[in-house]
């Protein structure tokens, strides 16, 4: 897969580092569906992303996806809870890939940890942005649920997520699926979050899987998970339910 830099400047963060990787052979007019990873680089490396998806596209099991792989450069300040994020990302970083690429429908965004937090922030406060959200992991601190509050964001990220519990409405179109780790200390809030999505009538999926939080187990999720959620066909999860 081809891969080219490129820097978004002018954001309300400052400049954003990303590589869009693209099938070799594709032109930049082919239109073609758009995944968006947080801690790209870090997803490639240890998780083998591209790779994956490069064996995926191989097989027939999905069709040729471009990759934007996003750098996080401050990460904790960009990920944990941060509306301005949200922002770049939505009005900033996606109308340049958008401009330099054709694209094919809405596109995915992924994230593990603080980058599921932020994925679902920024489909959130900018919805019908995202056609599909896999968020891994989620950081999504609660009190009085997670021993977490030495952590800088924690009222940031707290704040959020009990926005999104007071949520009554479907807050957008896109499918969200979440997935966890059984031995690790998000599952409780990750449990939670689901429910809460669903509840306010959102389309999710949530499936626990054997694993940590760790690079290991979010690349084990990938398969089935994310390779289905990429195929556009229903849903992938173990656990699937739309809330009434």
């Amino acid at each position: 897969m081809a891969r080219t830099k490129l820097t978004v400047t002018g954001t309300p963060v400052g400049d954003v580092e990303l590589a869009v990787v693209s099938p070799v052979g594709s032109a930049r007019r082919d239109p073609l569906p758009l995944l968006v990873a947080h801690d790209g680089p870090e997803y490639s490396r240890r998780a083998h992303l591209v790779s994956r998806l490069r064996s995926a596209t191989a097989d027939g099991r999905v069709p040729p996806t471009r990759v934007v792989l996003l750098e996080p450069g401050p990460r904790n300040e960009r990920y944990a809870a941060n509306p301005l994020w949200a922002e770049a990302l939505a009005e900033h970083v996606l109308p340049r890939v958008h401009t330099a690429y054709a694209t094919d429908g809405k596109p995915a965004l992924m994230g593990a940890s603080l980058g599921a937090l932020a994925s679902l922030q920024a489909e959130w406060l900018h919805p019908g942005t995202f056609g599909a959200l896999f968020l891994q992991s989620g950081s999504f601190f609660r009190k009085r649920v997670d021993d977490e509050e030495d952590f800088e964001f924690w009222d940031r990220v707290t704040a959020f997520v009990t926005g999104v519990r007071r949520a009554r409405r479907r807050r957008t179109d896109a499918h969200l699926v979440l997935t966890c780790g059984t031995d690790e200390g998000n599952l409780a809030n990750n449990r939670q979050m689901a429910h809460t999505l669903a509840r306010s009538g959102n389309r999710v999926s949530f499936s626990e899987l054997p694993g940590r939080h760790d690079w290991r187990s979010w690349e084990a999720a990938f398969d089935p998970l994310l390779l289905t959620l990429l195929q556009g066909s229903g849903s992938p999860g173990s656990s699937s339910r739309r809330g009434t």
